[in-house]
């Protein structure tokens, strides 16, 4: 099964939670009045998608449906599509960090999916030629160190360890010594994820990024947070925690494989100003990819891509 078909399977839950209250919307109204776009905004927010965003969509909507001279509901479909896909699309420079000398933050609480992301990243970015090694930098959680050497095996990348209770900064430093002097092209730090102890948390990702202006000034910085796309709102209330300290570059979304709250994807963009650049579809080292907003939401309405 292709990306696209993991994406359908995987957003059915979300697709019975939204497109169902949309489809029924069309279908039910005769006239395209405000009682209709209320309904179709109510749908949206319900669905995860957010205050902000709806609401957005809809007004890109309504330009459309006058610009198009548009009279009958069931026609709105393909443009609601169509808004929704340009709501999520990342600037054109959104992967400018693969092509240069990068340090990549990976932040997020623990269970969102970060070490797991790491690995993968790094086997996607490998797999397009560049030379990546990793940072073990969550050495307070011993199973985070194993874990991500397992995933550093199966990537074929090498990576930097330090002693389980090391200070994450001394892996840090550790690590952008050794991806300067091999030459690296992007190193990947995964960090510590206990937001129970918050202040110490975002203490710690301050002294990190501090180690690596000083040592790797001149590497390009991506800072990439890994949420949860279960979490629904949750996912977002923790970006806005972490982007209090780390100015946050791109997310990871993960777990979409099974989520009724996959509108959350739509939400991101819009309610943080940080596009989606990579998600996850199930437990395998390639599935996580690129977003495609595109491909996004034809799987979530069930619209197979034109040639």
């Amino acid at each position: 099964m292709g990306l696209f078909g993991k994406l359908k399977e995987g957003l059915s839950k979300t697709r019975n939670n939204i497109v169902s209250g949309i489809d029924s919307v069309f279908g039910g109204f005769t006239s395209i009045d405000d009682d209709f776009y209320d309904e179709l905004e109510e749908i949206l927010i319900m669905g995860d998608i957010g205050v902000k965003s709806s609401g957005e969509i809809m007004e890109r909507l309504k330009t459309q449906v006058k610009e198009n001279h548009v009279k009958e509901p069931g026609q709105c479909r393909e443009l609601l599509i169509q808004s929704i896909k340009e709501q999520m699309k990342p600037d054109k420079d959104a992967y400018n960090f693969e092509n240069q000398k990068t340090v990549v933050m990976v932040i997020g609480v623990n269970g969102a999916g970060k070490t797991t992301s790491v690995g993968k990243l790094a086997s996607l970015l490998k797999q397009q030629g560049k030379k990546v090694l990793i940072a073990a930098a969550d050495t307070y959680r011993a199973a985070a160190c194993e874990q991500l050497c397992e995933w550093a095996a199966r990537a074929g990348v090498d990576i930097i360890t330090g002693s389980q209770g090391a200070d994450p900064s001394s892996v840090i430093f550790d690590a952008v010594n050794a991806a300067k002097a091999r030459n690296v092209d992007v190193l990947i730090c995964d960090t510590a994820g206990r937001l129970h102890n918050k202040r110490n948390l975002m203490e710690e990702l301050k002294k990190m990024n501090r180690v690596i202006d000083r040592e790797y000034s001149y590497s390009y910085r991506e800072n990439l947070i890994v949420l949860d796309g279960t979490t629904g709102q949750n996912a977002l209330n923790q970006a806005r925690e972490f982007g209090e300290t780390t100015a946050i570059t791109g997310i990871v979304l993960t777990k979409m494989d099974g989520t009724s709250k996959g509108g959350i994807a739509v939400a991101i963009q819009s309610e943080l100003g940080i596009p989606v650049k990579y998600i996850g579809v199930g437990e395998k080292v390639e599935d996580l990819q690129r977003f495609d907003p595109d491909q996004f939401v034809n799987a979530l309405f069930d619209v197979e891509a034109e040639d």
